[in-house]
């Protein structure tokens, strides 16, 4: 997998922390990796973006960011408001194909979910994966209302002809509650695909170092980690459905 594509069910769920820990694996590995972040939106030129959040936590990647715009919105719209050039699919594709005839990975982060609109033609990430014919991982929270977004977007990608890699928990917590215990088990039913992850919330927070060190074990090996699914959901889901009805 020379170019994976990193989406989201929705926007603030983890895409970037998980993006940094699947670029330390892979370093860990010996890999040589490439994040791409074909736009930044609500940030003013000189902050830190997510690329800079990727690098701080992973350590020696590459970064490229095609385009940065100061509104939080939507990459097409955060453009149009800014008067300047969308970033299109098109451009996203012969960024990632030059990356990778430099590095082992490339990771491309999306902008929210999966239809985000690039462009003011409609561009999306999926479009750019269709091009590049990329796997997609999606990146789901862990509470209740993330099995109807992970479906949706699971559909949307085949729709288009693509599958999704997986799927990884963006931030798991450190108390879980009964729905995101079931979760575990309904996550890769709704998406069709293997559950290959789940970041402890507050990972992002973690000094570099201890990031790097621990980024393998939320990781399943499909991903350069050693995560395992079966023994992560016995530990947490053991009474997920033990539970009598009421009523």
């Amino acid at each position: 997998m020379p170019v994976v594509m990193v989406t989201g069910t929705g926007t603030e769920i983890g895409k970037t922390v998980v993006t940094a820990a699947l670029a330390a694996a892979a370093l860990a590995r010996g890999r040589t990796v490439a994040v791409l972040k074909p736009a930044q939106t609500g940030l003013a030129p000189g902050e830190a973006g997510d690329v800079a959040v990727v690098a701080r936590l992973a350590g020696k990647v590459t970064t490229v960011e095609l385009a940065r715009f100061p509104d939080p919105l939507a990459p097409a719209t955060a453009a149009r408001r800014a008067g300047a050039a969308a970033v299109r699919p098109e451009d996203v594709a012969v960024a990632a194909e030059k990356l990778a005839t430099e590095h082992d990975l490339v990771l491309v982060e999306g902008a929210g979910g999966l239809l985000v609109r690039f462009d003011e033609a409609g561009g999306t990430l999926a479009d750019a994966a269709r091009l590049l014919r990329a796997p997609v991982l999606v990146v789901a929270p862990a509470g209740l209302g993330t099995l109807n977004a992970t479906a949706l977007t699971a559909e949307a990608l085949r729709a288009r002809q693509l599958d999704p890699l997986g799927v990884v928990v963006g931030s798991w917590p450190a108390a879980p509650d009964l729905a995101a215990r079931c979760n575990l088990a309904d996550l890769p039913e709704v998406a069709g695909a293997p559950l290959l992850g789940a970041v402890p919330e507050g990972a992002g927070a973690l000094p570099p170092a201890e990031f790097r060190a621990r980024a393998a074990s939320w990781l399943a090996p499909r991903l350069a980690g050693r995560w395992d699914a079966a023994s992560f959901s016995a530990e947490f889901a053991a009474d997920a459905g033990t539970r009598p009805a009421v009523g």
